[in-house]
Order: C-alpha cells, then structure tokens, then sequence
C-alpha cells in the first residue's frame, strides 16, 4: 500500500513511489546501502589481483566503470511538452580495467537538464587520497536511456589530467518528493594522466 508504479514504467525499470509512501526515504537509503555494499565486494575483489604501474604521462589509460549515486531532483515545467530539472548526486564509482586510473572514487554531480536542449553538469571524483579529477558533462536530456559524455580535468595526482568518458544513466528510483537514485550503463572512457606534480622538500605525503 501506498506504492504506485505507473505501467509504462516497469519496462523501464523505473519506480515511481507514491507521496503518501510513509517508508520512500528508508527504501531509497537502504538500496543505496545495498548498491554501494556490492560496489565495495567487488572493489576488494578486484583489487586483491595485480595491476599495472603507472605508465608515462603520455599514453591513454582506458577503463570501464559503473557509477551509482543517490540524491535530489527539482523539476519546473516549462509549458505543455517541455520541463527542466537540476539534480543533485552522490555516490560512488568503481573501475575496471588493467590500466585503469584508480580502484574507485567518491563520486558527486550536480545536473541541468532541459528536455528541449539536453543536459549540462559538472562532476567530482575524489580518491582516497582526497586528490580530484573533475568532468564537464553534457548529453541528452537526463532521462532514463539518456548518453552523457564527460571531459576530464583535475587536481593533485590528477593535475594534467585530459581524456573523456560516456555513459547511459538509469534512474532506478524516483520519488514524487524528488528523492532518486540511478546507475550508470557501459560506462567507458580514457584518460592520459600527464606529469606528475611535483614533490615538495619535504618529501611524499602518506
């Protein structure tokens, strides 16, 4: 009781929870919970085999990911056909590949999507060493099935870092209060790291 899934939405995955849906929030956290606890297994997993040193600052670095993120949405109606919403995400992001850049990264982006222009955003990864890579997105409008491509720029260990990735995103949740939560599709991409930055006098930080 209290759960409306509109029919044309089952074959898209997408669940619409009713306002009046006393556990919506709860049930939006706790697959979250679940989602970033796979996420992590499979992190472990993975990092338990060995991987490739950092090659020179020149050569291209592909990877595959999955990215997961729960947050916000604000949606106004722009006449009849036409709506726009920004949202707000965060959640986490694990890579795959032999040369991929990192494990994994704390992921967060904020969107502006137009139904009539498509989607523009900006996005933060942030490792564990609090060293960031940021991305411009752009693509369609951010509707389940829609491409997104990013452009890296970035910080620290990141500081020369130039590439672009894609993805299709999928919102798994959304409730009629705005509370969603979605995952990416065949998240690719490539990424050249550049120099490395410079070491102070004092040497490495841990």
């Amino acid at each position: 009781m209290g759960l409306r899934v509109p029919r044309k939405s089952i074959r898209g995955r997408t669940i619409v929870l009713s306002r009046t849906s006393f556990c919506s929030a709860r049930l939006l956290r706790f697959l979250f919970s679940i989602s970033l606890i796979g996420l992590f297994l499979a992190a472990c997993d993975r990092s338990s085999q060995s991987s490739l040193p950092l090659p020179g600052g020149d050569e291209w670095r592909q990877f595959q990911g999955t990215w997961i993120a729960a947050g916000e949405r604000q949606t106004i109606r722009l006449g009849a056909d036409r709506r726009a919403l920004i949202a707000k995400l965060s959640g986490s992001l694990l890579l795959s590949g032999a040369s991929r850049p990192a494990v994994g990264f704390s992921a967060d982006a904020i969107v502006l999507s137009d139904t009539a222009t498509g989607a523009v955003g900006r996005a933060v990864w942030t490792n564990h060493r609090g060293d960031q890579i940021y991305s411009a997105l752009q693509g369609e409008a951010a509707a389940t099935g829609k491409k997104i491509t990013g452009t890296f720029v970035g910080t620290g260990r990141y500081a020369e870092a130039t590439g672009t990735y894609e993805f299709v995103w999928r919102f798994v949740i959304d409730t009629e209060d705005g509370h969603v939560q979605g995952q990416s599709e065949n998240l690719n991409g490539r990424v050249r790291l550049g120099s490395p930055p410079a070491i102070s006098p004092g040497g490495p930080h841990p």
